[in-house]
């Protein structure tokens, strides 16, 4: 993806079962999984699609208890200077900047509202390496309760524009980077939304077919948590792996797919 900096390209699970996972989104996704060969890595996995990179998974760190969840990479040049623009912004620093194995930096950060997202800076890896095509990712979406507030949080950490657009009784926000749409937020408003759910990024994944993705979904022990909807990007469905990581699936309609 060109012009990368500033926008999500990467997404990884942590898991509580990597072999279970991987064996769940090779078939669901048509992936081929390739184990990091560091011993020090854990057993972190590259997915690929036709020999490409496109989503990342390993094993949850941090104790027991926490639970699998995708998280969305943002593409920096400087991880240190990211890292001290969060927290002026409001937000707090989970993880500093670290090396890893000479591929780049990471460091994982919560929002001012309390979303986990984390960023990226290329080293000998970059993001994924395709997009646009079944398998690969889609879209981040950021839903959170405090949409001004993340407004100012992600302008000011990354340079992002908000977009708001009229969807159905809210306000959905598409962020913008240079006039192009890179990522979206959707607001928590409304008795669909479990006072208990924390702020989070939800990640999509294209898809040739979503009910057929659903069906597999089910047929692999997953759960469809939303079923197949149709929206203007296109019909999507939100599904849980069969160990708790929730993501979506979203066959974009042709017309945003050639934007």
């Amino acid at each position: 993806m060109a012009n990368a900096f500033g926008v999500p390209t990467w997404v990884d699970l942590s898991t509580t079962d990597l072999k279970a996972a991987t064996e769940f989104y090779t078939d669901l996704f048509g992936w081929e999984a390739e184990v990091s060969p560091e011993p020090e890595a854990g057993g972190y996995t590259t997915f690929r699609l036709d020999g490409s990179a496109v989503a990342g998974a390993g094993p949850i760190e941090g104790g027991e208890g926490q639970p699998s969840l995708w998280t969305t990479y943002v593409e920096v040049h400087d991880a240190e200077q990211t890292a001290q623009q969060v927290a002026e912004a409001g937000g707090n620093v989970l993880l500093e900047p670290f090396d890893v194995h000479g591929h780049g930096k990471m460091a994982v950060f919560l929002d001012q509202a309390g979303a986990m997202f984390a960023v990226w800076q290329p080293g000998t890896s970059g993001g994924g390496q395709v997009f646009r095509v079944p398998g690969t990712l889609a879209w981040n979406e950021l839903t959170t309760r405090d949409v001004d507030g993340s407004k100012e949080f992600y302008g000011g950490v990354f340079g992002w524009d908000a977009h708001d657009l009229p969807f159905g009784s809210v306000t959905y926000t598409e962020w913008q980077v240079a006039g192009r749409s890179i990522a979206g937020m959707m607001p928590m408003e409304g008795d669909e939304w479990p006072a208990d759910l924390p702020p989070h990024w939800m990640v999509y994944f294209h898809v040739a077919d979503t009910d057929a993705a659903a069906q597999r979904v089910r047929e692999l022990g997953g759960t469809v948590c939303v079923p197949p909807t149709d929206i203007p990007p296109g019909r999507f469905a939100v599904c849980e792996d069969p160990q708790g990581g929730v993501f979506a699936v979203i066959r974009v309609v042709a017309e945003r797919l050639a934007g």
